[in-house]
């Protein structure tokens, strides 16, 4: 959580800096993404120190400000990773599952022992469909609820594996083959790597004996 606040905190920060530095600068442009690097907001520290008005400062105090949020969130990034990595090799030997994804679903699941299957995993983080029973007859509709952090640690995997050849793009194309919309689809693969989360936690946790905790916070 507390890397997630910082990244936030950076983010809105960024934004602020990018508005003074078009007051400044209408013709400055700065790439997606750029303002994540010390190199760029060095000289923007540079470039407008010597600048006259209060604008000027604010900028130069926002790009240091941006600079040391980084500074903490890659600090932050190298300890969850030390931390993940002895205690979720078959989760990170997933594709598209890296450390601070793991760190998401091992602080979010806490242990996994504690869902007695599969099925119980599902429904916990919302890619379960919900029954409806109607008469006679049983339908399912989507499970807006769960854990929304799950869910979303499951989708980034999910973009990744579909981005690229492999298994889960053969799959979403089948199923629009056989049409399904891309939502769809999407959907009933993310059911399935819930699974595949599922069993890769056992894995971890047999090997290791011990649930996973302390990791909730710092991601």
């Amino acid at each position: 959580m507390v890397r997630e606040d910082l990244v936030a905190e950076r983010t809105r920060a960024q934004n602020r800096l990018r508005w003074h530095l078009h007051e400044l600068d209408p013709e400055l442009v700065i790439p997606a993404g750029a303002l994540d690097r010390y190199r760029i907001l060095a000289d923007l520290q540079e470039r407008f120190t010597d600048a006259q008005g209060v604008v000027a400062e604010i900028t130069v105090g926002l790009a240091g400000r941006c600079a040391d949020l980084t500074r903490t969130i890659n600090t932050l990034a190298r300890q969850i990773t030390r931390l993940v990595t002895p205690l979720a090799p078959h989760l990170l030997g997933l594709r598209g599952c890296g450390p601070l994804t793991a760190a998401k679903l091992l602080g979010e699941t806490v242990d996994i022992r504690r869902f007695r299957n599969h099925g119980a995993l599902a429904m916990f983080n919302g890619t379960a469909p919900v029954p409806v029973w109607s008469g006679n007859t049983t339908r399912h509709r989507l499970n807006r609820g769960g854990n929304r952090q799950v869910n979303a640690a499951l989708h980034r995997i999910l973009v990744t594996q579909i981005r690229n050849p492999g298994p889960a793009r053969t799959y979403l194309q089948r199923r629009m083959a056989n049409g399904n919309t891309k939502t769809e689809a999407i959907r009933a693969l993310r059911r399935q790597l819930s699974d595949i989360v599922y069993q890769r936690l056992h894995e971890d946790s047999r090997a290791q004996h011990q649930p996973a905790t302390g990791l909730r916070a710092a991601a």
